[in-house]
């Protein structure tokens, strides 16, 4: 094989970051026009227990978005040992202010917390992250329609859109199974009419259903798990996988990899994401969008 030919086989990069930029400056425009035509701009208000680093990185990136498109963003900070009910009182509170169009409860919560409890608790029209019930319920429903969608499961069926790509009638594989990525987006695809397969701990030979399938979503936390030769050729590959991993040749001696092997993976595929630079920037704008969402809701702003 030539060079030339090498070079045409490989994967085609989904740029998150250039969708994620086009989806900000629309949310952007939009919010413009409310404040222009009503003077109201959207709210979000995130809740911070304890005092993880990648908690607060996390919080600082979200409140930076909101900045940058106009969305009034602010932080309820309270101690890892805060008390479920003290969490509860904050968000109730939130429920209550019309100024909030969205609320987020930063995970992972310290231990000795119910999260499941305090986001149960999160007003549905409120409920900009989608896991609450209510919304996930709906969404899994034929003819039910949530609030909001999960932001990076929705991020995941958004690029895959913009790009074009089928899912018509197509095979789709999610490896994990979570709220967050795995089950949101299985459910989604189903909507779009694909055959959707999930690959969880307990599958037996992930490898050959994954190579049957025209569509790969993985959010696992495993780096490099997916291997090239998981692979169909010409397969789309949407890695969700956000995993720290020693690099002595880093500043802070960590990089970030994907659950997939992107050095063999681009060498089959037929379009792929990379990490960084894939999903995360489109899950943050996703966030930026329901946001701006539910203060149209609130203000029956068109």
């Amino acid at each position: 094989m030539t060079l030339s030919e090498a070079a045409d086989r490989r994967a085609s990069i989904i740029d998150g970051k250039s969708i994620g930029a086009a989806i900000k400056s629309q949310v952007a425009a939009e919010i413009l026009r409310m404040r222009d035509t009503i003077g109201k701009q959207p709210g979000l208000a995130v809740v911070l227990v304890g005092e993880r680093n990648d908690s607060y990185s996390f919080v600082r990136i979200k409140m930076k978005a909101c900045d940058e498109v106009g969305i009034a963003s602010s932080a309820v900070e309270l101690p890892a040992d805060c008390t479920e009910d003290q969490v509860i009182h904050v968000v109730s509170n939130l429920n209550e202010d019309s100024s909030i169009h969205g609320i987020i409860v930063q995970l992972p919560l310290p231990k000795h917390l119910d999260g499941e409890r305090i986001l149960n608790v999160v007003n549905p029209e409120k409920d900009v992250d989608g896991f609450h019930p209510l919304n996930m319920g709906s969404l899994a429903m034929k003819g039910r329609e949530p609030f909001f969608i999960p932001c990076a499961a929705k991020g995941c069926i958004e690029l895959l859109l913009r790009r074009g790509i089928e899912m018509l009638g197509k095979n789709a594989v999610v490896i994990g199974r979570s709220k967050i990525v795995g089950l949101p987006v299985s459910l989604l695809l189903q909507r779009h009419h694909a055959t959707v397969s999930v690959i969880h701990s307990f599958t037996k030979n992930p490898q050959d259903l994954t190579r049957e399938a025209d569509i790969v979503i993985t959010d696992v936390g495993v780096p490099n798990m997916i291997r090239g030769n998981w692979l169909k050729q010409g397969a789309v590959v949407i890695d969700a996988g956000t995993n720290a991993v020693k690099d002595p040749n880093r500043k802070h001696r960590l990089r970030l990899n994907g659950d997939v092997c992107f050095e063999e993976a681009v060498q089959v595929a037929s379009a792929i994401t990379p990490v960084p630079g894939g999903l995360g920037p489109v899950t943050i704008s996703m966030l930026l969008s329901n946001t701006l969402d539910s203060a149209k809701r609130a203000y029956t702003f068109v």
